[in-house]
């Protein structure tokens, strides 16, 4: 108890709270820029967190964070341009909301359920840290493996109405990560000599170029049709909060729990806790035929999931000192830097501290709420704009971001290839979302297949032996099965409701 004092006295001083309501906003900016992600705004901030004491330093880094990680949403809900690859899994299901005219509704739901889900991502942290933790630090190759696979999964439930054109959207980008020398071999692959594509196909720039870009490419071709808003401005983002909270809370708590659980596994992180909650939120709707088309109950799980995972990344990074994603990475750094080592240890020895960071996280999702709504009021002003005047504004942000990811021009050229690949997809009906996943996904894949099969000797079976890994193993195969079943138990039931 004493502690605890000890950590409201450390929080409440104006060093701590002006750090951290300044890298709120840094954050918020940075996050709502296309192509900058959260762990991007992270190393910008490294270098002031070297002149700032360590509460408002650790303070700083984890308010950035978590306004960053929801910051992209609002580019990725007006403008159809994720502004961190967390938002990209519900991408298109926020723009359907703006194009029919609910953009205050999107917002409104992005708003309110990120700040539930780091609170909540923040009260698991707080209770439930060291045993957590050490179910995650079980997880070995062959747990990712079954992960990564499972994620992979989620193509069939996130491939619009057809499962098939879902499934060669995920081949394209699992084709796309296979490009360059990062593969556990080493050799070169699909880089046609070209030494640019050694390194790989980055991935912000592909994201940009499918959603951005291509969009930009259908308006020149089918005209810049204006958005439907239907008043001057958009009107109060906390209506219907309450309403929502009644009728989506399954799908919260849902998103909540799944993305602190995927958050405390080292490697996930929130891109992957977006992804597998929107699909596992259109397996589980009563009403999974309105998503795509701009349905907030498909917004609701994966929001509350990306911002959960960010209190979930923190427990093995402080109990044992693993980082959760690349954030708690840059994170830990700085950690050893100020003297706060992460371990066992720093929970005896410096409790207070510890205490201080969990009221941190409270305060910086509770700033979440004003800072986004000022953001938001002011973003919305782009619904005004008229579409042949905004396209190319959005182009040229696009190029921006897609720039500033390496500061060459290769990245533009990237953004454009992709962009046109995007633009032939969505033109035959093949959803760009799941090609998006193919690429994240496919490095893990490969790299976690080859060191389980160097570990078992080639065995395959080894891929079940663990406990937990068997337990992945069946469970990803009878979700990839689903379907077949499905199919089997109807025609089952046929005969049967003939014969009555």
């Amino acid at each position: 108890m004493q502690a605890i004092e000890k950590a409201f006295g450390l929080v409440a001083t104006p060093g701590v709270l002006i750090s951290v309501l300044l890298a709120s906003a840094f954050g918020m900016v940075i996050g709502a820029i296309p192509g900058l992600t959260a762990t991007m705004a992270i190393a910008l901030l490294v270098p002031i967190t070297f002149f700032m004491d360590p509460l408002p330093a650790v303070g700083a880094m984890i308010a950035c964070s978590a306004m960053a990680i929801f910051a992209g949403d609002i580019p990725s809900t007006l403008l159809r341009i994720p502004g961190t690859p967390a938002s990209a899994a519900y991408t298109d299901e926020a723009y359907a909301m703006t194009r029919k005219g609910e953009a205050e509704t999107a917002l409104g739901a992005n708003l309110l359920f990120s700040a539930i889900g780091g609170l909540f991502g923040t009260a698991v942290l707080i209770v439930a840290a060291p045993a957590l933790a050490e179910v995650a630090l079980r997880f070995s190759s062959f747990e990712y493996f079954w992960l990564a696979v499972l994620g992979l999964t989620c193509a069939i439930f996130i491939g619009a109405v057809s499962p098939l054109k879902g499934l060669i959207s995920l081949f394209i980008g699992l084709l796309v990560a296979t490009v360059g020398l990062n593969n556990p071999a080493g050799v070169p692959r699909f880089t046609f000599g070209y030494t640019e594509l050694m390194g790989g196909i980055d991935f912000i720039p592909a994201m940009i170029g499918l959603f951005a870009v291509s969009e930009v490419l259908r308006a020149m071709v089918h005209g810049a049709t204006d958005l439907k808003v239907t008043q001057s401005r958009v009107g109060n983002l906390f209506r219907n909060w309450g309403g929502m909270i009644k009728t989506y809370w399954r799908q919260q708590v849902r998103g909540n729990t799944l993305g602190t659980a995927i958050g405390i596994l080292p490697g996930a992180g929130a891109d992957i806790a977006a992804w597998v909650a929107y699909a596992m939120s259109k397996k589980f709707s009563k009403t999974p035929e309105k998503f795509g088309k701009g349905h907030v109950e498909g917004i609701v799980e994966s929001t509350s999931a990306n911002n959960a995972a960010l209190g979930g990344a923190w427990v093995p990074a402080l109990v044992f000192g693993i980082p959760g994603d690349s954030i708690t990475a840059v994170v830990i750094g700085v950690l050893f830097i100020k003297g706060l080592n992460p371990g066992p240890t720093l929970f005896i020895n410096n409790p207070e501290s510890i205490y201080a960071v969990f009221l941190i996280f409270i305060l910086a999702n509770l700033f979440m709420i004003p800072l986004g709504w000022a953001v938001m009021k002011g973003a919305t002003v782009i619904l005004r704009v008229p579409r042949r005047v905004l396209m190319p504004l959005i182009l040229g942000f696009s190029m921006v971001g897609a720039f500033a990811v390496n500061n060459t021009a290769y990245g533009i050229v990237i953004m454009l290839a992709f962009g046109v690949l995007g633009f032939l997809m969505e033109e035959n009906d093949i959803p760009v979302a799941p090609c998006i996943l193919g690429i994240v996904l496919g490095p893990m894949i490969e790299e976690n297949f080859v060191t389980s099969m160097i570990k078992s000797d080639g065995s395959f079976l080894a891929f079940f032996e663990r406990p937990i890994a068997g337990a992945l193993g069946v469970f990803t195969i009878l979700v990839v099965l689903s379907p077949l079943i499905g199919m089997a138990l109807r025609r089952m039931r046929r005969p049967a409701a003939n014969a009555a």
